[in-house]
């Protein structure tokens, strides 16, 4: 029996509702993006030698130098994004392993989402698809561009840290969206970006720390 598989002990309801009880100490206050991280199973997302940390709230390796966020990351950026709304299209930039495409799926009609490692889409494709997930568009590509062709999007997040608010991708916000990304470099923090009837609203959050937002894509 291997790690992707339902009954062992670090998927258990316990190991999974000591993970949520965490994230809502920690300030995470929509209960539906609780109950979705509570539901999805992150073991499948990482290596099968590190699918014993999986329900540890902490990032993990998942090659070519990213990570899986953290499960409270994933939770407060999809809090931000959702906002108490119904969400018709959202698009993620970054999409590594897939974990928080996946969550994202939940809350939205549609997703894109758009990776520039070859390898890790693939991997992503993989993984949704084991679970069933069925209302994701890939593209491999440069995320620091979006992806305008699909757009305007009820919301927009992005996995990797900006050296400044991307002007591109707020072009690619619908009226009332909002684009939750990191901002900095060395000392980076989390922002939400408004698009509303005053213009765009910029609002400056907690510490974070993500990979740089890079340009280009990469072939496997």
């Amino acid at each position: 029996m291997t790690a992707r598989q339902i009954g062992i002990g670090m998927t258990s309801q316990r190991t999974r509702q000591r993970l949520v009880d965490r994230l809502r100490e920690a300030g995470i206050k929509d209960e539906r993006v609780l109950a979705q991280i509570y539901e999805m199973p992150r073991h499948i997302f990482v290596d099968e030698a590190l699918a014993s940390r999986a329900y540890e709230d902490t990032p993990l390796p998942i090659g070519f130098s990213q990570t899986i966020s953290s499960p409270y990351i994933v939770a407060r950026m999809t809090e931000l994004v959702r906002n108490g709304r119904a969400l018709e299209r959202v698009l993620e930039i970054g999409t590594g392993c897939g974990y928080q495409t996946a969550i994202l799926s939940r809350f939205a009609k549609e997703v894109y989402s758009i990776e520039r490692i070859e390898a890790l889409l693939i991997k992503a494709r993989a993984n949704l698809r084991e679970i069933k997930v069925g209302n994701v568009r890939f593209k491999h590509g440069d995320g620091s561009l979006g992806l305008p062709e699909a757009g305007p999007y009820d919301g927009i997040v992005m996995a990797a840290a900006a050296m400044e608010t991307p002007k591109e991708i707020l072009a690619q916000l619908a009226p009332g969206g909002r684009l939750v990304f990191p901002r900095g470099q060395d000392e980076q923090c989390l922002y939400t970006v408004e698009n509303t009837d005053q213009g765009f609203v910029e609002t400056k959050l907690e510490s974070v720390k993500f990979v740089p937002l890079l340009t280009g894509a990469v072939r496997a």
